[in-house]
């Protein structure tokens, strides 16, 4: 149920989103063979429906540093177990909606 809901949220914010935000720049400029413009629009549209500002900016960082993601997983830091809660809900909605 919830996935439906954060679904519809996407589908709602697609609609009136037009630029390019934090994550969709950086999925683009990967050397991911997968990234396109659709895809990573895509992973945009659930980044602005589960993750604040600032946690889209640090995941962003993730795409030119994977080595990041371990650091912050492995983390004692209370604020980046949290954060890490979150993103590893966002990756998850972004499977399923965006294949």
């Amino acid at each position: 149920m919830k996935a439906i809901a954060i679904a519809a949220a996407v589908v709602a914010l697609g609609a009136t989103t037009a630029s390019a935000g934090t994550i969709e720049r950086a999925c683009v400029k990967s050397d991911r063979k997968a990234a396109n413009r659709t895809l990573c629009g895509c992973i945009q549209q659930v980044a602005d429906a589960t993750l604040s500002g600032s946690d889209q900016r640090l995941a962003a960082k993730f795409f030119k540093d994977p080595h990041m993601a371990q650091v912050i997983r492995q983390s004692d830091d209370t604020n980046h177990e949290v954060f890490w809660k979150r993103y590893k809900a966002f990756g998850a909605t972004a499977k399923t909606y965006c294949g």
